[in-house]
């Protein structure tokens, strides 16, 4: 029952990393809605771009680990 219950929770932690894809796709389409509205100070903000897509990124990838903790230390 342990087990099975672990599984559960790994697969609840698991939905952090669809989560974070959608958090990824917001990011870009923020950044892409403002460029296309001033062209010329898109150059200046890319750097914040990537910096956003790296934190929601990065979010998805601790909830991806969280799961395989769950599956396999448990």
């Amino acid at each position: 029952m342990e087990g099975q219950l672990a599984h559960i929770g790994a697969g609840i932690a698991a939905l952090g990393t669809g989560i974070a894809a959608i958090g990824v796709g917001n990011v870009a389409a923020s950044f892409l809605g403002g460029a296309l509205r001033n062209p010329s100070a898109a150059a200046a903000q890319t750097a914040t771009l990537f910096i956003g897509i790296a934190f929601a990124e990065a979010l998805g990838i601790f909830s991806f680990l969280v799961a395989l903790l769950l599956m396999f230390a448990v």
